[in-house]
């Protein structure tokens, strides 16, 4: 008791931020989902741009170059 301070004890309480609302099961799934369904969609893209520039590489030589090789070539289209 020898340091306990004489007059009151005033604590400052700061205004609180609004409580965040609740996020449901239904909310994080639908929220993987559309992140999943964006790469999905991307990926498909990618591989078919990769795909497509392949293919049109090959024919491309091909046509500058009708040398026939001893490997099998793609016959699309």
């Amino acid at each position: 008791m020898l340091f306990q301070p004489q007059g009151p004890i005033v604590v400052d309480v700061f205004k609180q931020p609004p409580v965040t609302p609740e996020i449901s099961y239904g909310s994080v799934l639908l929220s993987a989902v559309g992140v999943i369904g964006v790469v999905f969609i991307g990926g498909i893209l990618v591989g078919m741009f990769i795909g497509g520039a392949v293919i049109w590489r090959k024919r491309r030589r091909e046509a500058v170059d009708p040398v026939e090789h001893s490997h099998v070539t793609l016959r699309l289209g």
